[in-house]
């Protein structure tokens, strides 16, 4: 039987200035909105809005990880080339595995639409059962990326021992083998 227990997603978006409150975040609603339309699965989110900071980033990642029991961590901004952008060099410290070919489906996606998309150091990885995926931060962006690279997350969830997420055929078609059936 399948799992009552709303599986976990943390959305935490990397900004100085939305963690300061300077501007209004609109990163982190963008990924929960996307997310609202696209999972018919329970699921909750866990958002975080921190500052570009190494240290603060590797230890808010870990704790969405290993403390507060998510099985995705999407983040948004910090993936440019930037002095502050660090996101990716703080996911790389906490994961076991890194998972390339999420960064150059989300940047050839971006290609079309923008040149400077080859800027973009999105990528992602794997820390225990949680994936955790690194977005760019404007909200288009987010979800161009996200259609591009979803089909393939409740997957690879599934593989590390993450609840079976379920996602609305008409919003996005998750890709399991045939060999892959539904728990329960």
């Amino acid at each position: 039987m399948v799992n009552p227990t709303p599986a976990r997603i943390g959305i935490v978006t990397v900004s100085d200035r939305a963690s300061r409150g300077e501007y209004e975040d609109e990163g982190g609603p963008a990924i929960q909105a996307w997310l609202e339309a696209a999972l018919i699965s329970a699921w909750e989110p866990v958002p975080r809005v921190i500052p570009d900071d190494l240290e603060g980033i590797e230890a808010t990642l870990a704790a969405l990880c290993d403390e507060a029991g998510c099985c995705l961590v999407v983040t948004t901004g910090g993936t440019g080339p930037a002095p502050r952008d660090v996101t990716p060099e703080a996911t790389e410290a906490v994961c076991d595995k890194m998972l390339a070919g999420f960064g150059e489906q989300m940047r050839a996606v971006s290609l079309r639409h923008v040149p400077t998309a080859i800027l973009s150091r999105q990528t992602a990885g794997i820390r225990g059962t949680t994936l955790i995926v690194n977005l760019p931060g404007k909200p288009s962006a987010i979800a161009e990326c996200l259609d591009a690279v979803f089909p393939a997350i409740p997957y690879c969830v599934d593989l590390i021992g993450g609840p079976y997420l379920e996602t609305d055929p008409t919003r996005v078609q998750a890709f399991r083998p045939a060999h892959a059936r539904r728990p329960g």
